[in-house]
Formats: structure tokens, C-alpha cells, sequence
């Protein structure tokens, strides 16, 4: 009964106590039984108004429990960090919210340039509170330690802090996150550290290749991090090159006829022969796959490009294999 509310109850018996108490509703006369009918629609009409207001009322709670979400996922990054232009993009698989269970964040630190782009596993409000969790605990890591090893472990420390603390713990032992690390130094060197997500391109002129192809490590949460965590180490990040990184729901989206979304070659595309702003080459990705998909994805999918500054897209080709040069 305290489910119904106490507005609704009295609806519910106000044909009772009609019956009970009225004289009217024991005289058989015409008019009698019209008052009575009268009564019996009235209330019947007044219990169904109340419980359709406040089956409305429910969603609007929801939508208010997520806005309660921290937003931290959603914020973008600034668009100039130390030497890079930066651009991004999210879209959200959940219809009637903006706010997905991807992360990414770009921070200047005296470090170098570190990035991280990640995906809760699932969606809705426990992947939005955990993704808002692991970027709240880079943003303080990111600036703390000096190596990124360190860096990962503190991510899932505040990854495991947040599944004991969490109130909707019964699938809190299923949750695991991928998550992509990376320090880009003044003088373009690249270092990565991946927790079971997908590699980014490199964009060199027209050439575009995968980062690495080394296997990576599994998500968080799913296995504890190994003893010793050497990040791969990758040579310099010319002017004018970009990586171009991404969560698996920009290859994993699919269009009416089931096919996958060809990311590598809108992306060739994308850079054709005329030089391209990091900016233009997002905006014409996202404008790709939303054709691919006819409309938002059923996917979270988070993009983020990075370009050295100092020269555009286009104007060189690859100089240099862009594979892991050494192990420190």
C-alpha cells in the first residue's frame, strides 16, 4: 500500500466508503443508481490518472539518477595540450542520456602529455560510475607518478575501490574496464600501456597503421596487473602526425545489413590528399559512422585524435616504421 501512495489508496476505496455510508447508494430509484454510477466512474477515472502520473514520474527519476552520475566521462579535453591539438567525440547507446560508460581524458603533466581512453564493460548507470571512477583516478595519477606503470596501478586501485563501494554490487566480481595509457614526451616520444583495448592508428600523411600489434594485457579488473608492467616504447611523434584512438564500439557497430564499420578506411578517406585539421578528420569520422549506422549507435563509442603540431595532414609520407623500438 505505501508502494500506491495514500492519494491513490483513497481513490481506490472512495467507491467503498461511498457504498457504506451514503443512504443514496441503498435506494434502488433511477436517480439513485446514476449517483452511484457517477461516484464509480469518478474514482475509477481518478485511480487511473494517479497511477499513469506517477508511472510517468518514474523515468523522470531515472533521468535524474543519472544526471547524478559525476559527469566526468563526458567533459571534453582541452584542444591545445603542450604541443598537440586535440579533438573528441562520444556518443552514447543509451537513448535519453549523454552520458556513456566510456572515458578519455588528455593532461598536460611535467611528466609529458598523458592519455587515457577506456570502456567500462555494459552500459547504463553502473558502466557511466565506473568509467567516471577510473578517470578520476587518472586525473590524479596522471600528475603523481613519475613512471606510467604506477599510473595503471593506481587506476586499478580506484577501479577496486569503487566496485567495494559501490551500492549495486551483486555483478561488482563481472566488471572489468579496458583501459589505453600514454605518455607523449616535448620531443614526441611515445609510450603506451594497454589494458585490453584497441591500438590506435597512426596518421602519417596518407599512410595510416596500427600503433603496435603486440597483444595487450587483460582489462582491469578481470586479472590483477603482473608483477612488472614495461611499457612499450615507440619512437618520435613527427609534426603533422596524429593518432587517431578509439573505443571497440567504432568497429564493432554494425549497419542494417550487418556489416561492420570500415574505421580504417574512413579514415583514408577522411585524410584523402588535402591537408586536415585534427578537428576535420573527427568531425568527418563521426559524420561516417553516423551515416553507417543511419542514426546513434548501439555502442558506446568515444574517438580521440591527437595531432603534433607545427604541419598539417598530407603533406608528408611516412618517414620512419612506427613499431616499438625498445623495451626500458
Amino acid at each position: 500500500m505505501r508502494a500506491l501512495g495514500l492519494p491513490t489508496v483513497a481513490w481506490g476505496i472512495a467507491p467503498l466508503v461511498y457504498g457504506l455510508t451514503c443512504p443514496l447508494a441503498e435506494d434502488e430509484g433511477l436517480g439513485a443508481r446514476l449517483v452511484c454510477s457517477a461516484v464509480v466512474v469518478t474514482a475509477g477515472t481518478g485511480l487511473v490518472l494517479r497511477m499513469r502520473q506517477r508511472l510517468l514520474r518514474q523515468p523522470r527519476r531515472a533521468r535524474r539518477t543519472d544526471r547524478a552520475v559525476p559527469d566526468a566521462p563526458l567533459r571534453p579535453p582541452p584542444t591545445r595540450v603542450d604541443g598537440l591539438d586535440v579533438a573528441a567525440a562520444q556518443l552514447c547507446a543509451d537513448r535519453g542520456t549523454v552520458l556513456g560508460g566510456d572515458l578519455y581524458d588528455v593532461v598536460g603533466t611535467e611528466h609529458g602529455v598523458r592519455v587515457v581512453i577506456g570502456d567500462a564493460r555494459g552500459h547504463g548507470l553502473a558502466a557511466r560510475a565506473t568509467a567516471a571512477a577510473v578517470r578520476g583516478g587518472f586525473r590524479a595519477a596522471a600528475h603523481d607518478e613519475k613512471d606510467l606503470a604506477d599510473v595503471l596501478r593506481r587506476l586499478e586501485r580506484a577501479l577496486a575501490r569503487h566496485l567495494r563501494e559501490r551500492p549495486f554490487d551483486d555483478t561488482a566480481a563481472e566488471e572489468f574496464v579496458t583501459v589505453l595509457l600514454l605518455e607523449i614526451g616535448v620531443d614526441g616520444d611515445v609510450r603506451a600501456l594497454n589494458c585490453g583495448h584497441p591500438w590506435p592508428y597512426l596518421i602519417s600523411g596518407t599512410d595510416i597503421v596500427p600503433l603496435a600489434r603486440a597483444g595487450p594485457l587483460p582489462p582491469l579488473g578481470a586479472l590483477p596487473l603482473p608483477g612488472e608492467i614495461p611499457a612499450l616504447h615507440f619512437r618520435h611523434l613527427l609534426p603533422g602526425e596524429a593518432l587517431f584512438l578509439h573505443t571497440d564500439g567504432a568497429k564493432d557497430v554494425r549497419d542494417a545489413r550487418g556489416r561492420f564499420f570500415p574505421l580504417r578506411q574512413v579514415l583514408a578517406e577522411a585524410v584523402g590528399d588535402q591537408p586536415l585539421c585534427a578537428r576535420d578528420l573527427l568531425r568527418r569520422t563521426l559524420a561516417a559512422l553516423l551515416r553507417h549506422t543511419d542514426g546513434p549507435p548501439d555502442d558506446d563509442v568515444s574517438l580521440l585524435v591527437l595531432q603534433k603540431e607545427n604541419a598539417p595532414f598530407g603533406i608528408r609520407t611516412l618517414a620512419h616504421p612506427f613499431v616499438p623500438a625498445s623495451r626500458p
